[in-house]
């Protein structure tokens, strides 16, 4: 287990969305974020207090996670003092990289010294099926992306919690390493091997009541080049009944793409729909959610009518006004 509070490390994070695990924590688990920790030329700032180790030490911090979600997952020779000086100050650390703490022998090192946990999120613990495509019992709902990091997880979540507040039967369902740290547990899905993907959402999402929704994270995007793999896998394995469709108006081109734009939402709405029933024949695209958070409230109130006269799909951004229209629309099904 990950001993909480969380002291939020945000290394030198070229920008706000390079700290979208800690962002997640932040928003979700408030409780558990004691303050972040900013080296110089970091460009993101969750709003929290700025701490050195010392100062959250003091305020209860166990932990320091490392919030920062970096092109192909790497532990930066910058962060190393860092984290060498939280081990030493009595410190766990936690990572969902690619590159594993348990790997990083000075880490190792000092950890065995100090009596401190190195905690890989990003390592899958279960020996997972190949996928068989058995139709399960219960619902389940999937939010594909025009892009990646447009607001998927934020829109599960948000679900989940509008749906336990009506007294629905719901479970969220990680997939990626901001949500596993959030819930404590999950599918590290883009670490597992390619041929047990698929495999890995049907065991993560299994046979359940016929009013329950499995609300799974979605991951990547089918139009983006180095990601396309994890969100098919979600698609085949998860077996939608329900999906939405998540974009990011002001994106001018794919995450780390500079040389792809963004596909329209008709597009993702098509093709997605079409690779779902392959292993459900009855999925339907039942909403679109919106990433609003770089838009005034007038431009997205604007943006989400337009997109809904359009579309004819209700819309909204969830984490902004709510996910009343997501649950309705999953409702109605």
């Amino acid at each position: 287990m990950i001993e909480t509070p969380y002291l939020l490390f945000l290394g030198d994070a070229p920008d706000q969305l390079a700290a979208k695990v800690a962002q997640g924590i932040c928003d979700w688990r408030p409780d558990n974020a004691v303050g972040q920790f900013r080296m110089d030329g970091c460009k993101a700032d969750l709003g929290l207090t700025d701490m050195t180790l010392a100062e959250a030490k003091a305020a209860g911090a166990r932990t320091l996670v490392i919030g920062v979600a970096n092109r192909g997952g790497v532990i930066s020779q910058a962060w190393k003092k860092v984290l060498v000086a939280a081990l030493e100050e009595g410190f766990d650390l936690a990572s969902g990289l690619h590159s594993l703490l348990r790997d990083e022998p000075d880490l190792v090192a000092v950890a065995a010294a100090t009596g401190q946990s190195l905690h890989d999120v990003r390592v899958p613990e279960v020996k997972y099926p190949i996928a068989d495509g058995r139709k399960r019992r219960g619902k389940r709902c999937l939010a594909v992306g025009t892009d990646c990091s447009v607001g998927k997880m934020y829109t599960a979540l948000a679900i989940g919690r509008e749906m336990q507040a009506r007294g629905m039967k719901a479970s969220f369902r990680p997939t990626g390493q901001t949500g596993i740290l959030i819930t404590g547990d999950g599918v590290p899905l883009d670490a597992v091997v390619a041929d047990f993907m698929a495999g890995s959402i049907e065991w993560l999402t299994p046979d359940n009541d016929p009013d329950h929704w499995d609300l799974i994270e979605g991951q990547g995007s089918l139009f983006h080049v180095s990601y396309s793999g994890v969100t098919l896998a979600l698609i085949h394995g998860g077996q939608p009944d329900a999906l939405i469709l998540s974009h990011e108006p002001t994106r001018t081109h794919m995450r780390g793409l500079p040389g792809y734009a963004l596909p329209s939402l008709e597009d993702l709405r098509d093709m997605s729909l079409a690779l779902a029933r392959v292993a459900n024949p009855d999925c339907q695209v039942v909403a679109v959610s919106v990433n609003t958070k770089a838009m005034s409230e007038d431009e997205a109130i604007a943006y989400i009518a337009e997109t809904e006269a359009r579309m004819g799909l209700p819309v909204t951004d969830p984490f902004r006004f709510g996910a009343g229209k997501l649950v309705d629309a999953l409702a109605a099904i």
